[in-house]
């Protein structure tokens, strides 16, 4: 990469198509779950016997289930299948799975868009792994960390459209919102099969691989694994510290806004975007500070920062009920 930054990446085959793919991707993920939290919470009559204060709890979980699962499963099956034609086929998939949550909209069927999150969050679980692979196959050594920059940079700005689009879909469509939901998430998850046949071949590591089916099997010798090795294993448990920290605060803006701001749909996508620019802005920021260099020095630095602003905002507390204006003085 001879340019001093890496945007370049993203006019180049190599790496464009993946970054669409999983930009689309991440895209619809959220504004599907950001639209039926909304709708959940705000429309809880309509959707059965829907708790709006765990509606966003829910979700959050059934979404990030698969992850603990079948994530060992899908890195052999990213380490024994062709790259570029499996991620065909899981954008293929996100399309079934999509026609499953319209129809779940449409017909304001609760399991049914519950199931679609599920399988929304099966299908990301199997494309995590073949984009980490890809990167390595086609970024040369000091491009790599500018290349996960951007995917990561990515993966953070489609959250932030995604949810200010399903936001804008909800309060803008008003008894439309849901048939609008289904309509731009089957929009997207074509675009996404679309990019998706640009992306180059990428021969597979290991086909010869014999896939453990067994998701519980395959976790526990994979972290067995892992642990042989101190830095692969401290990676592992960074990464998901991280990923448990940032899923408590997305979790709790759409509760916490609704409860004790007593805001919108549209305060909940403020406080959502704030904090989605800065994990892209932070993401963006690692190719400088660490020279272009796998530089692990910066990840305490990235925890304290975390962690003092969390117990900064603990500090603050719940915000105070506005007063109540003074009674008039009446006329004598």
């Amino acid at each position: 990469m001879n340019s001093k930054n890496q945007f370049v990446l993203l006019g180049q085959r190599r790496f464009a198509p993946l970054f669409w793919v999983q930009f689309l991707g991440a895209a619809n993920d959220n504004v599907f779950k950001f639209a039926f939290t909304l709708l959940a919470t705000y429309s809880a009559a309509s959707w059965g016997h829907v708790d709006p204060n765990l509606a966003g709890f829910l979700i959050a979980g059934l979404f990030i289930a698969p992850f603990m699962l079948f994530s060992a499963t899908s890195g052999q099956l990213a380490d024994k299948l062709e790259k570029s034609w499996f991620m065909r086929r899981i954008k293929e998939a996100e399309i079934g799975v999509m026609l499953i949550g319209a129809t779940g909209l449409l017909l304001h069927s609760a399991p049914l868009v519950y199931a679609a999150i599920f399988l929304l969050g099966l299908q990301s679980t199997v494309f995590g792994p073949v984009k980490y692979a890809y990167l390595p196959q086609h970024l040369d050594a000091h491009e790599l960390t500018g290349g996960n920059g951007l995917v990561e940079m990515g993966s953070f700005v489609a959250i932030l459209l995604g949810t200010i689009g399903g936001g804008l879909l909800i309060g803008g469509f008003g008894e439309r919102a849901a048939a609008a939901t289904a309509a731009v998430g089957l929009a997207v998850a074509l675009l996404g099969r679309l990019a998706a046949q640009f992306v180059p071949d990428s021969p597979a590591a290991d086909p010869g691989l014999k896939i453990n089916w067994n998701p519980l099997c395959e976790t526990w010798a994979n972290l067995k694994v892992a642990h042989r090795d101190a830095a692969v294993f401290n990676s592992i448990i960074g990464i998901s510290w991280l990923w448990f920290f940032g899923s408590i605060f997305l979790t709790s803006f759409t509760p916490y806004a609704r409860s004790h701001l007593g805001g919108d749909e549209s305060v909940v996508t403020f406080l959502l975007a704030v904090f989605s620019v800065g994990i892209g802005v932070g993401s963006l920021a690692c190719e400088k500070l660490s020279r272009r260099r796998v530089e692990i020095g910066l990840v305490p630095l990235g925890s304290i920062g975390m962690s003092v602003f969390a117990f900064d905002l603990f500090l603050a507390g719940v915000p105070a009920p506005a007063a109540a204006p003074p009674a008039a003085t009446p006329l004598r």
